[in-house]
């Protein structure tokens, strides 16, 4: 009988490894939506800075 508790306890393993895989990608997906903001952040400071010196 030590078959059954050796396949549940595998089964929940792979659970969790499924688990902390789908945190990561969420993770990363929020670190890269951030990055770009703060990326189009930038990009309308240089823009500004740009339109400040051309005038005068």
């Amino acid at each position: 009988m030590q078959l059954m508790p050796e396949s549940l306890t595998r089964a929940h393993i792979h659970s969790r490894l499924q688990e902390a895989e789908s945190e990561r990608r969420a993770l990363r997906v929020v670190n890269a939506r951030r990055l770009q903001r703060r990326a189009e952040r930038a990009s309308l400071r240089a823009r500004r800075a740009i339109a400040m010196a051309v005038m005068q």
